[in-house]
């Protein structure tokens, strides 16, 4: 028994076939599209949970959801929700500020309003397609969609 689990761990070794480290957190994609202000609030919490149990955040926001990253954001992006009074923007901005942490508009995001990159809060992005997809595909990626 004691040689088979020996081959065991050696084959896994040869095939790279490794577990989770602690100096290598998992990476968290969050795709959000949600209108709704309590769905963006929750997709929020949970990804800045997950940032502080070690997990590298990383945002991309579509569709409705890309108006959390505008400056001028709608009411329902900068109002505090219950129950802590909490907005999305301002959640999202926490996120921010978590080391590694990415936030992202969709590339198609800006053209479809009409606008560029000077609408967007500092800090945020427009995501390239390739580079997003190879972070929604890393071997150590989460990904949740809202």
């Amino acid at each position: 028994m004691k040689r088979f689990l020996t081959a065991a761990v050696l084959a896994a070794s040869a095939l790279g076939v490794t577990s989770a480290r602690a100096e290598d957190p998992a990476k968290l994609v969050t795709i959000l599209t949600a209108p709704e202000p309590q769905t963006q609030l929750m997709a929020m919490v949970l990804s800045f949970q997950a940032a502080k149990q070690g997990a590298t955040p990383h945002m991309l926001l579509c569709g409705p959801a890309g108006d959390l990253a505008l400056k001028d954001a709608p009411a329902s992006a900068t109002e505090g929700q219950p129950p802590k009074d909490m907005s999305p923007q301002k959640l999202m901005q926490a996120i921010m500020a978590e080391p590694g942490a990415k936030v992202e508009v969709c590339a198609i995001y800006l053209p479809g309003k009409g606008a560029d990159a000077s609408v967007l809060l500092d800090g945020i992005g427009v995501a390239q397609p390739g580079a997003m997809a190879t972070a929604i595909i890393a071997p150590d990626a989460r990904v949740m969609s809202f």
